[in-house]
């Protein structure tokens, strides 16, 4: 497990923050975790109540004596607390000047300071309370908008992905070992020969464990990020009145005046239980001028990166052709012709939808059609999914090494223990293993203060 300097961690410390919704509230807890968390109970609020039972107290200020607030009070000693510390809780009245009160009293206990950034959630880490994707896991939920992203972060940060991975890096440690016996045993033919086969077994049926693994469409990515429709289209055709439809209000100007869309805007919709990214693009045409030309590339670029692309026709104009790039994507691209409502539009265009972004029609079922498209992309095996790019780049060195021990890479068993232990190493490195400090530092920092 990795171990941050007393300087980052300031483990000697006392910590202590709001850990409650910030503003005025009804109620509030103050958390307090570290070695003089009793000593700052008992100077503000003794006598100190058993462990684990709440008591109601007087507060006062341990130098002045003076009282701020009148509220319930824990205590937790450790080590068989969230942080693996002692820690207590003050349970107070949502007041702003009663947190101030607090605060001016907790700071007034020697050792005890302000918490940082995710300062809590990293001494549970470092105390061995959660593993790396557990911490991720917490931020998560905490940031979850939709019912997928809650349900995906609560089974990561319950140490689903970590029990996989360690499961996984588990196996390979025990290739290794049989590497490294194979050479100890050298002189003895038979056994070396079979510690070394029986251990590039273990690594190549890893390596298509791991190559499935990635091969997942992104699934668990797309449910913590959202899936990325772009809409695209010739000028006036109605892709910004689209996107309000969907938005159910007015996210993008809608003008008559082509090369009204520059840039890319985007909103976020709650799609069945699932988040989309929806982008309205600049109208893709012969552009007139400077700006409109870097609006018209950057709507191209968002498209090819897109998920889905909703390529919008004027049943009132001509067909205008689709750009190759986006014409090749096959079903990742839906042909939906706009203004049904118009007393001149064509019918007989081919298109996978028909609508009215002005009058609703068609509408209810364009979002159907986006939901089941969504929670197909979204849903998959049973098994955890990979939900960030660290984890992936991670697994991909893993498979990488791995695929480098193959039974037609002639290597050396030195040299194959060797790749062995870098496997290894890279999925300890999803969890905390192995993480160098500024990985930890650029997790916790995502926390908010108090967690």
């Amino acid at each position: 497990m990795a171990t941050a300097p007393a300087s980052v961690t300031g483990a000697q410390d006392t910590i202590f923050a709001l850990s409650s919704g910030a503003g005025r509230t009804a109620l509030a807890v103050v958390r307090v975790s570290g070695p003089a968390a009793g000593t700052a109970l008992d100077r503000i609020s003794s006598p100190r109540p058993k462990p684990r039972f709440a008591a109601f107290r007087k507060l006062r200020h341990p130098d002045t004596g003076e009282e701020f607030d009148h509220a319930l009070v824990l205590w937790f000693a450790g080590p068989n607390t969230e942080t693996g510390e002692d820690m207590c809780e003050l349970h107070l009245h949502g007041g702003r000047a009663v947190l101030a009160g607090a605060f001016a009293a907790l700071s007034a206990v020697p050792g005890c300071r302000p918490a940082t950034a995710g300062e809590f959630a990293r001494r549970a880490f470092e105390n061995g309370k959660l593993d790396l994707t557990a911490a991720e896991g917490i931020i998560d939920l905490i940031d979850a908008d939709t019912d997928a992203q809650r349900r995906q972060a609560l089974r990561q940060a319950s140490g689903a992905l970590a029990e996989l991975y360690e499961g996984w890096r588990k196996e390979l440690i025990e290739a290794q070992a049989l590497l490294e016996a194979s050479i100890d045993f050298s002189d003895e033919g038979d056994i070396a020969e079979t510690a070394e086969t029986n251990g590039l077994a273990i690594a190549a049926s890893l390596a298509a464990r791991i190559g499935a693994h990635l091969q997942d469409g992104r699934r668990g990515e797309i449910v913590r990020e959202g899936f990325r429709i772009v809409i695209a289209g010739p000028p006036n055709v109605g892709k910004s009145s689209l996107m309000n439809a969907l938005a159910r209000r007015d996210v993008a100007i809608v003008s008559d005046e082509p090369g009204t869309t520059r840039d890319v805007l985007e909103v976020r919709l709650d799609l069945g239980g699932y988040m989309a990214v929806v982008a309205d693009t600049a109208g893709l045409r012969e552009a007139a001028g400077t700006v409109e030309q870097e609006g018209i590339r950057r709507a191209l670029s968002r498209a090819e990166e897109a998920d889905l692309v909703l390529w919008i026709m004027d049943a009132t104009a001509p067909a205008a052709d689709m750009p190759a790039d986006l014409a090749g994507r096959g079903q990742r691209v839906l042909r939906i012709l706009n203004k049904i409502d118009a007393a001149d539009a064509r019918r007989n265009v081919s298109a996978d939808h028909a609508i009215s972004a002005r009058t609703g029609a068609g509408i209810p079922d364009l979002v159907t059609k986006l939901s089941r498209t969504v929670a197909e992309a979204a849903e998959g095996s049973n098994n955890p999914a990979i939900t960030q790019l660290r984890h992936r780049q991670q697994i991909e060195a893993c498979l990488e090494a791995l695929k480098s021990v193959g039974p037609l890479s002639k290597l050396p068993p030195e040299l194959t223990a060797e790749q062995l232990r870098r496997a290894a190493d890279a999925l300890g490195r999803i969890v905390g293993r192995v993480d160098p400090e500024d990985v930890l530092d650029q997790v916790f920092a995502r926390f908010c203060i108090g967690k």
